[in-house]
């Protein structure tokens, strides 16, 4: 496969440090040295419907189809307000498309598990045109009561349309059961024959653990698909890993030996939108022609499950060169 289009949309709010500190325990040299944050897009007028819709729109016209030219769309999303429909089917009306359409959830992990599912349907030679939209609102279940998860993260969405290609030059997937590390129960309706104690918070999350797991995860995953691709850590150009904590990054970054330039970020600017993170930050290095044709590029993510993702691209660029 290869990526011919890119878009992403971020909520018009932006919610730095200062203004947390105004709500919360805490400061903006605090939460910028453990995080690396500075500022976070809190979608507030808008809807999650609106901005995947927008990033969806943007990469179709990168890539210069049409909606109708879609012959499948591949949505990554941890929760939303609806259960159901799901929210790639909410997408496909309103981009006016009219193929199948399917969710997945593998948390922030979702781009690279939706780039393995793409290559796989298009081995097949039933489709062309894969769109694949990430659209994250954690803002919705983190306690902004409490620091520790509020100030990680915030809300965007992306989207890649894909199609055949060789661009895909090695890809690793990994799913270790880890519940407590990472997890956020909904409440369910009432129900007068479960007589099961409902349990229902925010967003839980053990920061050192989380820590562990992905540095030593991403690291190892990363070695894996260099090693199948024949490939060293020195032939890319960008590595470009989930947004989740700056420190997360550089110790990643440390443990391969690669100078700064290599690992562009944007966590900074928008905080950890889970699955959308990769996508957005790959949208930007596109758009602003950083990444050019020919350069060999790293996706390494993870997230809860705990999943863990990473692949490699030969960069040929978007149709809207």
């Amino acid at each position: 496969m290869r990526i011919i289009g890119t878009g992403s949309s971020v909520p018009s709010l932006v919610v730095s440090n200062d203004m947390l500190s105004e709500i919360l325990d805490t400061n903006d040299e605090w939460i910028s040295t453990r995080t690396g944050v500075k500022e976070r897009r809190i979608l507030s007028k808008e809807t999650l419907v609106d901005i995947a819709v927008t990033a969806a729109q943007k990469a179709i016209e990168d890539a210069q189809i049409s909606s109708v030219d879609l012959d499948y769309i591949v949505c990554s999303n941890l929760v939303n307000s609806y259960a159901t429909p799901s929210l790639s089917s909410i997408i496909q009306g309103k981009i006016g498309a009219s193929c199948p359409c399917l969710d997945i959830n593998v948390a922030c992990a979702g781009f690279v598990y939706a780039l393995d599912i793409s290559e796989a349907f298009l081995k097949m030679g039933k489709v062309k045109n894969i769109l694949i939209v990430c659209a994250e609102e954690p803002s919705r279940i983190v306690d902004w009561t409490q620091r520790d998860a509020s100030i990680l993260f915030g809300d965007g969405a992306a989207a890649a349309v894909v199609t055949d290609g060789d661009d895909l030059k090695a890809m690793h997937l990994s799913t270790t059961s880890n519940i407590d590390s990472l997890y956020y129960h909904r409440k369910m309706e009432f129900n007068p024959f479960n007589n099961k104690e409902e349990n229902t918070g925010p967003l839980v999350m053990n920061g050192k653990e989380i820590y562990k797991l992905a540095v030593s995860a991403s690291t190892s995953e990363i070695n894996l698909i260099l090693q199948e691709a024949g490939l060293k850590a020195d032939d890319i150009d960008y590595f470009i890993c989930h947004q989740a904590n700056l420190r997360i990054i550089e110790t990643i970054r440390q443990n391969l030996n690669q100078t700064e330039d290599k690992f562009p970020h944007n966590i900074e600017k928008y905080g950890n939108t889970a699955s959308a993170s990769i996508l957005i930050l790959l949208d930007e290095l596109n758009k602003s022609k950083k990444i050019k044709s020919g350069d060999l590029i790293v996706l390494s993510a993870f997230g809860a499950g705990f999943t863990t993702g990473a692949c490699i691209l030969s960069w040929s660029g978007s149709n809207n060169k």
